[in-house]
């Protein structure tokens, strides 16, 4: 496994392709370096003791020690790992890890490609199993590319006037295909070793060249990211871990990309297509279980202390909104053992979050992200849009007023209720607070994605059947499937 230093080392060595502001940047650029600071908490903490078979596993390839943001869930007792694992590490760098979202991808295609291959007698599967080989030996962090700039959004790709607003394939190679296009909204993907691209769409036989899902590195010829990075201002005396936490998102431009065979995952398998996106979809709602709630976490506890420094604390009304915070992040959090536990095994031997679980847990945060805010506003009052620069705290002309007049709790120091109060500027009111809300609807698919899904799942004729028994209608009711339901693993495999 790398350590933070080797990940950053490694970063700084790739080839130049990313453009911020109209120019081309390294790695090292220092708007890059809060989402950098965000991807070396995921290789820092796997080199502490106490985080060990939390952000650490077994690889079920190797058998080997490896991190666990590159690890194939394999049962119940993995996922649930995981989910703690994102918790835990969000809380650490105040929000989005970023790193799960390679997993994701390669959960994805792990099932998809041993599935490809049972349908069409295709060796995706093997091949990526090498590729995953050294994914985890390698200890990549991957960005998912999935969404597509779609163009007209009342066509398929096909029919779209300009071909390129889906990535498809303009040529079809002995020994690779070359590729067109651009994917949008991509986290982390200039702070990434690899870029895994997957569909974003179900897929008909005329849209045969949109089917493609492919790896390569992050600074592979002929692709060009440009990146929006978000943070929040820079702290110049009263520093803190938050301040120096963000994140950066891409647009990748594939401009006739040479993909070798050998990285190539699905060239052509248009039934496929549609299945694999929701593969990552899902996986990744399941991910989400895990860090919106710590996202409620570092709201609750924000809020929290700032009604301390206005000492409100132990007001009802106050401490009725604290508990809000704790329902709508536990109850996820919640749904996210229950999609655990309730997986199902998949041919490839990846372990695969129930679905229905996943997309409630998933929904319940993003309709209550805004919500979750709006709390802390509330709490916190109008100081965290006017608080004075930070500037205004360090100049002697206007340090003696402010130290005097921000303090409201006498048990609270000035320095840690300025603290305070910048703490909620920048989660309430930053770009990295416009970031958070907006991900929380959007991040892992538009939310009329988590409502189409719940639909496919979900057996409504069973559930008429019950208020039929009720009613009189119907004089038995089949509970034969739950009640063969196998029984929930309590314990950790061997």
């Amino acid at each position: 496994m790398r350590t933070p230093e080797e990940y950053y080392s490694d970063l700084k060595k790739m080839r130049k392709n990313v453009y911020i502001g109209g120019k081309k940047v390294g790695r090292d650029d220092s708007r890059l370096m809060p989402g950098i600071n965000v991807m070396k908490t995921t290789f820092d903490l796997a080199q502490e003791p106490d985080w060990q078979d939390i952000i650490t596993a077994k690889s079920s390839l190797t058998g080997k020690k490896i991190n666990r943001f590159t690890h194939l869930p394999q049962n119940s007792w993995d996922l649930m790992q995981k989910q703690k694992m994102i918790r835990l590490t969000a809380t650490r760098v105040g929000g989005c890890i970023q790193r799960c979202m390679g997993q994701d991808a390669i959960v994805a295609l792990s099932i998809a490609t041993k599935e490809m291959d049972e349908e069409y007698g295709t060796e995706y599967h093997q091949r990526f199993m090498t590729y995953m080989k050294d994914y985890q030996e390698k200890d990549w962090a991957g960005a998912c590319a999935q969404t597509d700039m779609k163009g007209d959004r009342s066509k398929r790709p096909h029919e779209q006037e300009d071909p390129d607003a889906y990535v498809h394939i303009v040529e079809e190679k002995s020994d690779g295909i070359v590729v067109r296009g651009a994917k949008i909204s991509i986290t982390m993907a200039s702070l990434a070793d690899e870029i895994i691209v997957v569909p974003t769409r179900a897929l008909t036989e005329k849209d045969r060249d949109y089917a493609i899902a492919f790896a390569i590195p992050a600074d592979w010829k002929r692709i060009r990211l440009i990146t929006r990075p978000a943070s929040v201002r820079e702290r110049k005396e009263f520093k803190c871990p938050y301040a120096e936490m963000g994140v950066a998102e891409s647009v990748i431009v594939f401009d006739n990309t040479f993909i070798p065979k050998e990285r190539v995952f699905m060239c052509g398998e248009w039934q496929f297509g549609r299945r694999l996106a929701l593969l990552f979809a899902d996986s990744h709602r399941f991910s989400y279980t895990g860090c919106k709630p710590a996202v409620s976490d570092i709201l609750c506890g924000a809020t929290a202390l700032v009604a301390e420094a206005n000492n409100i604390e132990r007001v009802s009304h106050v401490r009725e909104k604290l508990s809000e915070f704790v329902g709508i992040g536990e109850l996820a959090y919640a749904a996210g053992i229950a999609a655990a536990l309730y997986g199902e095994n998949t041919s490839s031997g990846t372990f695969f979050p129930n679905l229905i679980y996943s997309n409630i847990g998933r929904r319940l945060m993003g309709e209550n992200i805004y919500h979750e805010f709006n709390i802390l506003t509330e709490i916190a009052g109008g100081l965290s849009v006017t608080l004075p620069f930070e500037d205004d705290f360090i100049a002697e002309e206007t340090k003696k007023d402010l130290e005097k007049y921000i303090k409201r709790n006498p048990k609270i120091s000035y320095e840690d209720a300025h603290r305070c109060w910048r703490l909620v500027e920048n989660i309430a009111a930053s770009a990295m607070a416009n970031w958070y809300q907006i991900a929380g609807v959007h991040g892992g698919g538009s939310p009329i994605m988590e409502t189409i899904t719940l639909n496919i799942e979900t057996d409504y004729e069973s559930k008429k059947d019950i208020a039929k028994y009720l009613a009189g209608i119907i004089k038995e009711l089949d509970q034969s499937k739950e009640l063969k339901r196998k029984p929930i693993p309590l314990k950790p495999p061997k």
